[in-house]
C-alpha cells in the first residue's frame, strides 16, 4: 500500500467498520486494489466478549415418593439411573472424525470407485476417503482395521473439523 492510500484506507476501514455495526454482521473481508503491486487486504471482525464466568444451573430438589405406592419408586429410580443411550455418531467409540474442515471426496478423482463400501474391512492405515482443504488432497487413514459400519458423509460434501466420517468397527 503506497502513502498516498494512507487517509482514504483509515476512512474506507472505517466505514467498514460502521457497515459492520450497523447491519449486525459478524465479519466483512475486502480486497482493494490500485494498480498491479499495490493493493490494500483489509478483514474487519467482531467477536462477543466471552463471558468472566459461566452461569450455575442447579436442579430442583427431587420430590419425596408418596408413601402408597412404594413398589414404583424402585422402578422409577432404575429407569432415571439408566443413562440414555446417544444416537450422535460422534460419540460411537470407532467414529473416524475430521481434522479439518474441507470438501470430503469418497472416491480418488471423479468417476473411479470409492475408498470404501459399507460391509468392507479395512486395514489400519488403509485411506477411508479425502479431505480438500486449500487446494491440498489429505488422505484420512483407517485409524485401526475393522469393518465400515456406516459412511456418514456423501462425495463432495463440505464438512467440518471433528465431525464424524465413517464408523469403523
Amino acid at each position: 500500500m503506497s502513502k498516498d492510500h494512507t487517509t482514504a484506507d483509515v476512512a474506507f476501514i472505517k466505514a467498514l467498520a460502521e457497515l459492520l455495526n450497523d447491519n449486525e454482521l459478524s465479519e466483512i473481508s475486502v480486497k482493494r486494489e490500485y494498480g498491479e503491486n499495490d493493493a490494500l487486504n483489509v478483514k474487519v471482525s467482531k467477536h462477543a466478549p466471552a463471558p468472566q464466568y459461566a452461569p450455575m444451573q442447579y436442579a430442583p430438589a427431587p420430590a419425596a415418593a408418596p408413601a402408597a405406592a412404594p413398589a414404583a419408586a424402585p422402578a422409577a429410580a432404575a429407569s432415571a439411573a439408566a443413562p440414555a443411550k446417544s444416537d450422535d455418531p460422534a460419540d460411537h467409540p470407532g467414529a473416524v472424525t475430521s481434522p479439518m474442515v474441507g470438501t470430503a471426496y469418497l472416491a480418488p478423482e471423479p468417476g473411479a470407485d470409492a475408498f470404501i463400501t459399507v460391509g468392507q474391512q479395512v486395514s489400519a492405515g488403509q485411506t477411508l476417503l479425502i479431505i480438500e482443504a486449500m487446494k491440498t488432497m489429505n488422505h484420512i487413514p483407517a485409524p485401526a482395521s475393522g469393518t465400515v459400519k456406516r459412511i456418514l458423509v456423501s462425495d463432495g460434501t463440505p464438512v467440518e473439523y471433528g465431525a464424524p466420517l465413517v464408523i469403523v468397527e
